[in-house]
């Protein structure tokens, strides 16, 4: 696969015990985008943040979180991204999707 010079970057911010069909939504959403043949997708778990309720979630011992923040990253072309987007749109009850324009500076493969 060749991707252009310029691509966009789909960032979805989820919890951890977020789930779709009793396993956790960042892997659904993951195999999704390989499913439809994006170029890649990368998981980072967070150690520290809140979202839209405001509430801190933390890895510090004596606060330990359960539902530690997930950012799923996908790059590709607009094209694809938006293909993309009304199926995790439907599914994804709470958190954040933003995407916004890369310059892409090398994609390959041995």
């Amino acid at each position: 696969m060749v991707l252009p010079e310029k691509g966009h970057l789909l960032r979805i911010f989820i919890g951890q015990s977020d789930k779709k069909d009793g396993d956790p939504l960042y892997e659904w959403i993951v195999k999704k985008a390989r499913e439809h043949g994006l170029a890649g997708a990368t998981v980072t778990r967070g150690i520290l943040g809140f979202g839209a309720h405001s509430l801190i979630h933390t890895s510090k011992i004596l606060r330990l979180s359960e539902d530690m923040p997930m950012i799923i990253e996908i790059v590709d072309t607009l094209e694809k991204i938006n293909s993309f987007m009304p199926i995790i749109d439907r599914t994804i009850t709470e958190g954040l999707a933003t995407t916004e324009e890369i310059n892409i500076r090398f994609y390959r493969t041995r």
